[in-house]
């Protein structure tokens, strides 16, 4: 009887078991516990998928037998791609394929645009390189787009971006200022390939004769190194005065000709028309604790050697507003930079997006730049300056309009052409030119990763050992002290039974209590 009621228990028990898997196969459940929610569907993606009309096909070229990194890459996206297609009706189907099963299909994958990377496989004992396929390719209708390689943007917006642009009928038109010494559209190719996905991308030179063309939605001014005519400022403010927004990224000074030199100061003439608006840039150059690092030569008798050295004057962002414009990014690098501040009336909202670290502070432009320079700690008192924000009302005329001011314009030009930034860099601006630009919400896709999680600075290095071997010790004696734990208390039962307890001389008759035992 008893036999027969476990057979059906475990019967029972392996039935719903099989059954839960069944149905996880077609209907996915997860709780997201990341800080991003990265592997929950935004609200943007599902308003994407719900407006679809017609139908969507991605074809994953994903090669297989990858290392467990690579293979958590593949799974992950096809648990988004049943969501995706779930979230359409069914709308967007999709498709795995492995390019290295047979040459005729890899060549299919690099005549659609899916670029191989190299991996390091481990197989009998040995570690061997290994060509390897994880793009994908979009199709709607005759139209496609191409994900080479699926490592590089957080995957959600890789994926909703692309369907996106696919179904979208006309994209906003977002124009860089040229002939002032501005950086050719050219050497912004990171922040020209990632904005090229929702909008068109031109140069803009203005004239007496010419105006801005009616269906430019925002003007990017990008480090302009001669001044603006006033016929071109005012342009400027006809375009504001009609809606249209700017984003301005301008250097107040400049890299000093050489060291033990001050920094080169800069006019283009957007200072006066800035501090019109209400906003100043101040005659001050921000030094930071927090910071990058340049390369200088140094001598060790007589071989000159490369030294990797701290540089204040490269100050590294890490503290953000909760805005569009910079929600989500981690570190941003900027260069020579200069305080931000306002002094508006309240037609105009003023929102600081970046600060400067707790141990920053300001010197006079007039202090020349010495690397060398024995640093005080009272020079970094002055914590938190504002060196980007966002400003919005009506900063020229009765019609509303936007723009985001970063006091540097270095941030996002490459020190020469094809030059990987950092890439918060690109997300910075171009999460700027989003909001200005875009009203999809893709932006808040862009950063759903966490890419930068620096150590606090004002941890000591005492504190920082400590944490180091107590996370190495700790674990190994917890497990040597349960082990002694458990040989202590498998001795105390054995004891126990075997009846060898403990006689205590001042109490007479457990003697005989043991015999009686025994």
């Amino acid at each position: 009887m008893k036999n027969r009621q476990l057979i059906i228990a475990t019967s029972l028990v392996a039935g719903i078991l099989l059954l839960v898997n069944l149905l996880a196969r077609e209907y996915s459940l997860r709780l997201d516990f990341t800080a991003d929610k990265r592997y929950t569907l935004s609200k943007v993606t599902k308003n994407i998928l719900k407006e679809l009309n017609d139908p969507v096909t991605v074809t994953v070229y994903f090669s297989t037998d990858l290392p467990p990194q690579l293979s958590r890459v593949r799974r992950e996206f096809e648990e988004m791609l049943r969501e995706y297609g779930n979230r359409s009706d069914g709308k967007l189907v999709y498709e795995f394929i492995n390019p290295n099963s047979k040459p005729i299909v890899e060549q299919q994958a690099l005549q659609a645009g899916v670029q191989p990377i190299e991996v390091s496989v481990r197989e009998k004992d040995q570690i061997k390189k290994q060509k390897a396929y994880m793009g994908a390719v979009i199709q709607m209708g005759e139209q496609k787009e191409v994900i080479p390689v699926l490592t590089g943007d957080p995957i959600e917006y890789a994926l909703s971006s692309n369907i996106k642009k696919l179904s979208a009928t006309k994209k906003p038109k977002v124009v860089f200022l040229q002939g002032h010494k501005e950086p050719p559209l050219a050497m912004l190719g990171q922040l020209n390939q990632m904005l090229g996905i929702l909008y068109t991308t031109e140069a803009l030179f203005l004239t007496d004769s010419t105006k801005i063309p009616e269906d430019v939605k925002t003007i990017a001014i990008v480090s302009p190194k001669d001044s603006l005519p006033p016929s071109h400022l005012k342009q400027l403010d006809e375009f504001m005065a009609k809606g249209g927004n700017i984003v301005l990224a301008m250097n107040k000074v400049d890299a000093p000709k050489q060291m033990n030199t001050p920094l080169t100061p800069v006019k283009s003439g957007l200072e006066s028309w800035l501090k019109a608006k209400g906003v100043t840039l101040e005659d001050k150059a921000v030094i930071d604790v927090q910071c990058g690092r340049v390369v200088v030569p140094r001598r060790l008798g007589n071989i000159q050697v490369q030294s990797e050295e701290r540089f204040f004057y490269f100050p590294v962002l890490s503290k953000f507003a909760d805005h569009p414009a910079s929600k989500g990014l981690e570190a941003v690098l900027f260069q020579f930079t200069t305080p931000l501040k306002f002094n508006g009336d309240s037609t105009k909202k003023f929102t600081p997006l970046a600060y400067t670290s707790e141990r920053s502070g300001v010197l006079s432009l007039n202090v020349p730049v010495n690397i060398q320079r024995n640093w005080q700690e009272s020079e970094f008192n002055q914590p938190r300056q504002v060196v980007a924000a966002a400003l919005e009302g009506n900063i020229v005329g009765n019609k509303k309009s936007r723009m985001v001011i970063f006091a540097n314009g270095g941030f996002i030009v490459p020190q020469q052409q094809g030059q990987a930034l950092n890439q918060d860099n690109v997300n910075f601006m171009a999460n700027a030119i989003d909001w200005l630009s875009d009203d999809t919400g893709l932006i808040e896709l862009r950063t759903k990763q966490v890419q930068y999680r620096p150590l606090r600075k004002d941890v000591t290095e005492g504190f920082k050992a400590f944490a180091k071997y107590f996370n190495l010790l700790f674990p190994i004696f917890l497990v040597i002290g349960y082990g002694i734990f458990r040989a202590q208390k498998r001795k105390a039962i054995r004891r126990a039974r075997m009846g060898l307890t403990a006689i205590d001389p001042n109490k007479p008759g457990q003697e005989n209590k043991v015999e009686s035992q025994n």
